[in-house]
């Protein structure tokens, strides 16, 4: 049974406003971790050359390389602005390492992506 306002006691006043204070807080503390846990596994790369990422031949540029899961069970997606997104199943290997860049193998003369290394993780498709 709702009470009008002038009834309530000063007590269940207070307790409501630190209720809406919680719940406010959780919402905005659910809000960072979401975007700082999406931030965390995106970084950008450059590629000096035509690579081959599976069937797909990707021109030289800048991508955004984003990545979900872990271990061998991860999907890794490679972003450039008017390129079609590509996705392929990856390995993480998360590890410090000292530089950014591409391993290729070279099959049929083309240039085919073996491993992203980042800041702190190596993704080997």
């Amino acid at each position: 049974m709702l009470i009008p306002r002038i009834f309530r006691s000063t007590n269940e006043v207070f307790e409501e406003i630190r209720m809406k204070r919680f719940i406010g807080f959780a919402i905005v503390c659910t809000l960072l971790t979401v975007s700082a846990l999406a931030a965390s596994n995106s970084q950008t790369i450059k590629f000096s050359d035509t690579v081959q990422v599976g069937s797909t031949v990707l021109p030289a540029g800048d991508y955004k390389v984003t990545w979900t899961g872990t271990g061998a069970s991860a999907q890794v997606t490679l972003l450039k602005k008017g390129v079609p997104p590509v996705t392929v199943p990856a390995t993480v290997v998360e590890q410090k390492n000292n530089h950014t860049g591409i391993s290729t193998d070279s099959q049929s003369g083309k240039n085919v992506l073996k491993t992203i290394i980042l800041n702190n993780v190596s993704l080997t498709l």
